[in-house]
């Protein structure tokens, strides 16, 4: 028996990356998944049969989460879909080019916002309000917020964000048994990460990193599905840097 049998789950961006590694592994785990898409409808259509061919279950919905109202619809479609409510991943986050505080138009700062912390207020609200006792919230933030970079404002300051909001669910929700925490990833090997840096750059983040490698996707799916086991329990509004050693 899987240690999330009978668990119902929601992942937000979890057709690629991160997301994609994730959902096969709480699926794995016996929970049944939920996961959204904004755009890559052939890669969601692949994580849905990769789950089934093992034996699991994923529904993927497509919404683009930078559109009002779509974490609320997500998270209604959700609902038809899961027995109930127990462990929800907020993974998605907008894609994004490093840009100076100077040349950051006031469009790409909603764009980023829109996708990266109010989607995440909002499924976190629902959760506040449809989860069962004892689940599991994660919100996957970033290194950066504590090692930025030049170019991130934006992009840190949406991950700050969601970092504020986990502490405060956590005292919100603890009554009823629910954790909510954050992950922090370190530079992991995503087609993401390899499309904005340059092959040199990897090379020397895998340098600087204690265990001398990049993250892979699988990494951070493990780290998240401890928080969302039993075995987490007493772990609750914490700030986990699942980064190698990266600090």
């Amino acid at each position: 028996m899987g240690v999330l049998d009978g668990k119902g789950a929601v992942v937000t961006g979890g057709s690629r990356g991160i997301g994609r590694a994730i959902v096969q592994r709480l699926a794995a785990d016996g929970a049944t998944v939920v996961f959204n898409f904004a755009r890559s409808a052939d890669e969601a259509a692949e994580v849905e049969r990769a789950v089934r061919d093992a034996g699991g279950a994923a529904h993927a919905v497509q919404a683009d989460l930078a559109a009002p109202g779509s974490a609320d619809r997500l998270m209604a479609v959700a609902s038809d879909h899961l027995e109930g409510l127990d462990v929800l991943v907020n993974n998605a986050a907008l894609e994004f080019t490093p840009c100076a505080i100077a040349d950051t138009s006031e469009e790409v700062y909603d764009a980023v916002m829109a996708v990266n912390a109010r989607s995440v207020f909002q499924t976190v609200r629902h959760a506040a309000r449809a989860m069962r006792k004892n689940g599991r919230i994660v919100n996957i933030s970033t290194l950066n917020t504590t090692r930025p970079a030049p170019g991130t404002a934006v992009y840190v300051t949406s991950k700050g964000a969601i970092e504020q909001l986990t502490k405060v669910a956590a005292i919100e929700l603890g009554g009823r048994g629910i954790t909510v925490n954050v992950v922090c990833p370190g530079a992991t090997d995503t087609d993401l990460l390899r499309h904005t840096n340059p092959p040199e750059a990897l090379e020397q983040v895998a340098a600087l990193t204690p265990l001398g490698r990049l993250g892979q996707p699988g990494d951070i799916a493990d780290v998240v599905a401890l928080l969302v086991s039993s075995d987490a329990r007493w772990i609750t509004g914490q700030i986990i840097q699942a980064t190698g050693g990266l600090t």
